[in-house]
């Protein structure tokens, strides 16, 4: 596993040009200091009723109307991660060779990878038509204006995120205006081909949701773009499934005071300890998020299918709701598992492991989901391959392990050593989403003395250090 310098955006979410994010306000009514003073104010939403007169047959034919009024947006939106699906220039530690890594080209263990699986995977894409390699990511026509301004509540993608069938284009177009949070969740809450299953503090709970669902999108109605917003579509953020450092990332103090809470003993706490460990004390907590996912167990044709339980496409699965999150110390980098890297033979290999320690400048302990597979693998090289799933000939279809494995390694340039095997990883995946009223966050006695969340030993220390009346430092 190597650290590589990389920015990588995350998600799938386009913000309009010169729209969205406006201006900041400069003062409240609680002072100007005060983080509501800090969030942007939008636009009043343009009725675009009249630009769209006629029918339009397809995205393209959206997209060339879009483009007339918004000249730049499109090839704004093509510079970025969002519509890349990499990052930026990286050097390769094995070879030296610059390299760009993300969703395109990177191995997870959820639905393994995009090789050869395009048509299906790019219905998040924020583009029309990707549905093998040789997608034109040129042409600024194949940009989805769509899939992130929608308003009318009826736009899907298809297949190669093309739109799908029976959508009217002209409704939709018609209806657009700055991101809301159904849009963003239209793909993010889905990720890894179902509600939650992906990130567990991300749900379609937060479309619209009360203040104990999250009380920034509940009790005070923000939007994702209200922190993620930044110009020239160029969306603020980071995914740790695809990134490693925190490069154009988001954080709680772009809006609060480092020191927030007016008591010492408290604000302590927060030179090592991540705001979201004790504002975040539970996820997934009213929709149920995946936590292990055994393919070895895919193919049983003796099983009923149940999306919670067992697919023979997919294989065995563990649900969880109101889970309680694992903590690690974390310094905004990690080490990510590359393509023909091996693996850690009768052990855990992590795809995205947390760099740091109590030790490292800069590091904090933070909450995270755990994400735990067991997934196919290259017995002979020891080398995790990407496998054709639902593209041509894939084991969605066939239920041919070898052959979907051949055919990913051969996509991707490598051999493959004719025995399938069943490798364990794991993916960390840090929780900023779902963030409880503050007469609900973690109390002392949460952490500290008996029966406390925190694995003190793990984290570095010899025991409890309030239980000396020590530190978290």
């Amino acid at each position: 596993m190597r650290r590589i310098g990389v920015k990588v955006i995350a998600g799938v979410l386009i913000l309009a040009a010169g729209g969205g994010v406006a201006a900041w306000r400069l003062a409240g009514r609680d002072g100007p200091t005060h983080p509501r003073d800090r969030i942007p104010a939008h636009r009043p939403h343009l009725d675009h009723s009249a630009f769209f007169p006629r029918p339009l047959a397809t995205g393209q034919e959206v997209t060339r109307a879009c483009l007339a009024c918004h000249p730049e947006s499109a090839r704004q939106v093509m510079e970025t991660a969002h519509y890349q699906w990499v990052g930026d220039v990286a050097k390769d530690p094995r070879t030296g060779a610059d390299i760009r890594i993300g969703k395109k080209n990177l191995i997870n263990n959820f639905c393994i990878g995009i090789q050869g699986n395009w048509a299906s995977c790019t219905r998040c894409h924020a583009g029309y038509g990707w549905k093998d390699e040789s997608f034109d990511f040129a042409n600024p026509e194949n940009v989805d204006c769509l899939v992130c301004h929608d308003r009318s509540g009826t736009y899907r993608k298809g297949e190669g995120g093309l739109p799908a069938d029976g959508v009217d284009l002209q409704a939709v177009a018609r209806s657009v205006g700055f991101p809301r949070r159904d849009n963003c969740g239209g793909c993010h809450h889905y990720g890894g081909g179902g509600l939650g299953v992906k990130h567990g503090d991300l749900d379609a709970t937060l479309d619209h949701p009360g203040e104990s669902d999250d009380v920034h999108m509940g009790r005070h109605d923000m939007l994702c773009i209200d922190c993620h917003g930044g110009s020239g579509h160029n969306i603020r953020g980071e995914a740790y499934s695809v990134s490693v450092n925190a490069n154009n990332g988001v954080g709680c103090t772009d809006c609060h005071d480092a020191r927030p809470h007016r008591n010492a003993r408290i604000d302590d706490h927060t030179a090592r300890v991540a705001c979201q460990t004790c504002h975040i004390p539970a996820f997934a907590n009213r929709v149920p998020t995946k936590m292990v996912w055994d393919w070895s167990k895919a193919g049983d044709d003796s099983r009923p299918d149940d999306a919670h339980n067992y697919l023979k496409i997919k294989g065995e699965f563990v649900y969880e709701s109101g889970v309680r999150p694992e903590y690690h110390w974390f310094d905004m980098t990690v080490e990510r598992y590359l393509l023909g890297d091996r693996v850690i033979e009768g052990g855990i290999t992590d795809l995205n492991r947390p760099r740091g320690g109590r030790g490292t400048p800069g590091a904090k302990i933070w909450p995270f989901k755990i994400h735990l597979a067991s997934q196919p693998y290259d017995k002979a090289s020891g080398r995790i391959l990407p496998v054709v799933t639902s593209g041509e000939g894939g084991y969605w279809h066939e239920f041919d392990w070898h052959k979907a494995m051949s055919l990913g390694a051969r996509i991707v340039g490598m051999e493959f050593g004719g025995e399938v095997g069943f490798t364990r990883t794991r993916m960390h995946w840090p929780l900023s989403h779902m963030v409880a009223p503050k007469d609900r966050a973690l109390q002392c006695a949460d952490c500290h003395g008996p029966g406390g969340r925190m694995d003190w030993v793990r984290l570095g220390y010899d025991a409890d250090p309030m239980a000396a009346g020590g530190r978290v430092e």
